[in-house]
Formats: C-alpha cells, sequence, structure tokens
C-alpha cells in the first residue's frame, strides 16, 4: 500500500538584489527582497513501505541523482530522525527554467523537506527545517519559512516583508547564467550602502537595483536584448543572477497584453506575487 501528496514548488523573485561587501570565506553579503509567485513546479510524493530509501521517477537532465537538491533535503531528514523511515518515491513536474535565478532548485529542496516532515510525521519545526536547509542552499530558508522577506546576509538573515502582491511579466533569454562567473567577475559592484529594514517594506522596488544586471547583460547578449524588450513597458529587472527578466503590472490583463506581444521565440509566464507561498497555503490546507 502507498499514501502520496502533490505539493507546489513555487518560484520566487529577487525584487531588489543590493551587493554590501564581501566576507573573508569569499561569500557575497546581500540585501535583498524576496517574494514568491503562485507559479512553479510540482513535487508529489508516495510513501512505499515495503521499500526503503530515496527514488526520484526521473533524473533532472545535466543532474545526477545524489547531486539533486530534493534527495539531499530527503536524505537529510532521514539522517536527523532516529527512526527508519518507509521508502519514498519522488516525482517532479518541471515548469520552472534552470539556471533563471527563480529558485527553482531551492525551492524543490524546501517542499521536500516541508512534504516529508509532513509525511514522516517528524514534527520538525519550521526554524529546524530551514537550518537544514541553509546547508543544501542559501535560498532554502526563505522557501521553508514561506513568507515574503527582507533577506540580509548571504539571503539567510529573514525578516518578514509584505510587499504589493502585484502581477509580473517573466521572461527567460535562451541562455542560462552561471552564478558563480557572475560573483567572480571583477567589475560587479561590491559596495552598494546598506539600507534599514523598513524602506524595504514599503516595495517600492523602482528605488532600487539588481547589482548583478549589468554584469550580465554584459557577459550574456540574450538577457540584454530582454531586458531592453520589457523595460519598453515599465520598469524591468534582472531576477537573482538571471536569466530571467521581470516586469511589473497592476493587474493581470495589463500583464497578459504585454505577454502575447512578447517577440517571437520568447519563452516565459505570467505570475501573480504573493506574500505566503502556495507550499505553505497547501500544508495549511492538509492540516
Amino acid at each position: 500500500m502507498s499514501f502520496g501528496i502533490t505539493l507546489p514548488s513555487p518560484a520566487k523573485l529577487n525584487l531588489f538584489l543590493h551587493i554590501v561587501g564581501r566576507r573573508p570565506d569569499g561569500y557575497h553579503e546581500l540585501q535583498t527582497l524576496f517574494q514568491f509567485l503562485d507559479y512553479g513546479d510540482d513535487l508529489t510524493f508516495t510513501l512505499t513501505p515495503e521499500g526503503r530509501g530515496v527514488r526520484l521517477v526521473e533524473s533532472i537532465p545535466g543532474v545526477p541523482d545524489e547531486d539533486n537538491l530534493i534527495t539531499r533535503a530527503a536524505k537529510a531528514l532521514i539522517e536527523r530522525s532516529r527512526e527508519e523511515l518507509p521508502g519514498v518515491t519522488i516525482g517532479i513536474t518541471k515548469r520552472l527554467p534552470m539556471g533563471g535565478g527563480l529558485g527553482g532548485g531551492s525551492s524543490n529542496a524546501a517542499t521536500a523537506l516541508l512534504g516529508l516532515n509532513h509525511l514522516w510525521r517528524l514534527g520538525l519545526s519550521n526554524d529546524q527545517l530551514a537550518d537544514i536547509g541553509l546547508t543544501l542552499g542559501a535560498d532554502v530558508p526563505v522557501f521553508v519559512r514561506g513568507h515574503a522577506a527582507f533577506g540580509e546576509g548571504v539571503g539567510e538573515t529573514l525578516t518578514n516583508a509584505n510587499p504589493p502582491e502585484d502581477w509580473f511579466v517573466i521572461i527567460k533569454p535562451g541562455c542560462n547564467v552561471n552564478t558563480g562567473k557572475i560573483f567572480s567577475e571583477q567589475g560587479l559592484t561590491r559596495n552598494t550602502p546598506r539600507i534599514k529594514i523598513a524602506p524595504a517594506f514599503e516595495g517600492d522596488a523602482s528605488r532600487y537595483r539588481n547589482d548583478c544586471e549589468d554584469v550580465v547583460c554584459e557577459l550574456y547578449p540574450e538577457v540584454n536584448q530582454s531586458l531592453e524588450w520589457l523595460s519598453k513597458f515599465g520598469p524591468a529587472r534582472l531576477t537573482g543572477t538571471g536569466a530571467c527578466i521581470f516586469g511589473r503590472f497592476p493587474t493581470e490583463s495589463a500583464a497578459r497584453i504585454i505577454w502575447e506581444s512578447k517577440p517571437s521565440g520568447v519563452t516565459g509566464f505570467v505570475a501573480q506575487g504573493v506574500n505566503i507561498s502556495p507550499l505553505h497555503t497547501k500544508l495549511t490546507e492538509l492540516k
């Protein structure tokens, strides 16, 4: 007998991303504003009591199963538990592009942590799960906590925020950005003055910027072209280290009008920004 659930694994946007310093260990100190989207991947977890261990239904191209953040998250919970846990088979419906700056892998890891904590009845708190998530990636904790947030440190120090839940056009240029390459570039701005938390809550992202944007646009012409096109309709910005570009619109209809006029060959989607993660909304329904 098996039992399973399907849970959302939403995208995130960095409404702004400032690099305010560099630590001795080489990591960059950031200030950013995270918001979720009502769009993303889906993960299906099926418990198989007659089996043990973790199995992915399908591998993600280019990512060995043992390196997949979903597998690593599941194994971290198994190591944390002192009991023998039922086996689990995990399937993924992948919608978010890899290398897009939308946090797909980190979101998948968080959904695995929260979903398996629920299914295996481990009783771990979100704080405990966020600590485990941080060992998997700097963006995992915000997905675990599930609330839009002002992020500092490497992105793991979070203060809840409530930016406007506007609509966005998301454009994915035909390239994948190498995050390590961007953060190692000599021309990257690393000394943006720190801002206070309060202005970030106001949600006026037009006052801020993404410090990675100039470097990414210089190295990846496809990103620059997408940014120039979307900027014709209002402020547009890179999310994370890219490659995705987003433009903000007040209504769904306004966003879809722009989406319908996109150049041929352009991929992406329209979605609404949400301050409570769809994953947490779903888990609350299951309780």
